[in-house]
């Protein structure tokens, strides 16, 4: 494929978990990938898995709570590779833990780079595709951002924010009649390295509060969302079941997770002397995507493929209906 040809891309978070694996998926296409995250052991790999698939890789460390970093990030993506068609915010950032065991500068950082992290990202994307008229932003949700957690109050907030942030920018880019769009991708519990290096102020290592799905599934959501002007896209059941749980019975809600979620977040295993966390710091080491939590992820998702064929069974619905009105008329 020709380089006038590539699709440019920018994701961030792109070292481990959700963001390598939306490496690997894009560079299936023979993209032209800007890969962002602050260590650069798992960029440098990450690199090499692009261009192992056909891809091309521009490794660029720098933290996304950073504005001025992430804007000189965005002009060497285009001074190398041109004009940016994509741009994936997936980087975050968490720490589990009571919300008054939280150490406030913490609670700032993870909301630094979750939340803000995002809106820098979007704006160094939006000043120069506005401008052509043209390209994709995915923001990476989660359940969490219609229904929040015990022991994550600092991601949740964030990941709230996201929501309301991508309803006003959306809304502005409508009255503008601007061709770029904006979507957001709302992820249920992921099987990722997060929860090797989550910062916590709990005896045991974190784990997922329900099954959680493999990085893969999650990454081929966000090149959907990439390449479908669709607003919002939920994945999996679980996170349709967080979303609704709380539009319908959310007081409920908070009594059920104040039993189960404080417990349903710890391991066994405890978390020792040598725990290192990522929290202002990259655990230089490549982790790849896949967490400790392979023997349990869930590989496909039968509501993401009912989500990216609506249309079709939509069609093929009404062509249903109307076949079956017309043999009904012919009966009668």
């Amino acid at each position: 494929m020709s380089n006038r040809k590539r699709t440019t891309v920018v994701i961030t978070g792109a070292s481990a978990g959700v963001g390598r694996a939306v490496a690997r998926r894009f560079a299936q296409d023979g993209a032209r990938i800007a890969l962002i995250a602050r260590g650069t052991t798992g960029l440098e790999a990450a690199a090499r898995e692009v261009e192992a698939a056909g891809g091309e890789a521009l490794v660029l460390p720098l933290d996304v709570a950073d504005a001025a970093a992430v804007e000189h990030a965005a002009s060497a993506v285009e001074e190398r590779f041109g004009p940016i068609d994509i741009w994936i915010n997936a980087a975050f950032a968490g720490v589990l833990s009571r919300f008054l065991d939280m150490d406030l500068d913490d609670y700032h950082r993870v909301t630094d780079v979750t939340y803000h992290g995002q809106v820098h990202g979007t704006m160094a994307a939006l000043k120069r595709m506005v401008p052509r008229d043209r390209g994709s932003i995915v923001l990476v949700g989660s359940a969490l951002a219609y229904r929040g957690i015990p022991l994550q109050s600092a991601y949740c907030g964030a990941k709230h924010a996201i929501q309301g942030f991508q309803d006003s920018i959306r809304s502005e880019l409508i009255h503008a009649k601007s061709k770029v769009n904006v979507s957001m991708v709302q992820l249920p519990g992921v099987n990722t390295p997060q929860f090797n290096w989550i910062r916590t102020t709990l005896p045991n290592k974190g784990r997922p509060a329900s099954p959680p799905y493999q990085p893969e599934v999650a990454a081929e959501a966000i090149h959907f969302a990439a390449h479908h002007k669709r607003k919002s896209f939920a994945l999996g059941f679980p996170t349709l079941q967080a979303i609704w749980g709380d539009r319908l019975a959310s007081s409920a809600l908070d009594h059920y997770l104040a039993a189960t979620g404080v417990s349903g977040q710890q391991s066994d295993e405890p978390v020792g002397p040598g725990y290192r966390d990522n929290l202002y710091t990259p655990v230089e080491e490549d982790r790849g995507a896949h967490g400790r939590f392979d023997a349990i992820a869930r590989k496909h998702s039968p509501q993401l493929w009912l989500n990216k064929h609506r249309l079709a069974l939509g069609a093929a619905t009404v062509a249903a209906a109307a076949s079956a009105l017309l043999l009904g008329r012919k009966a009668r």
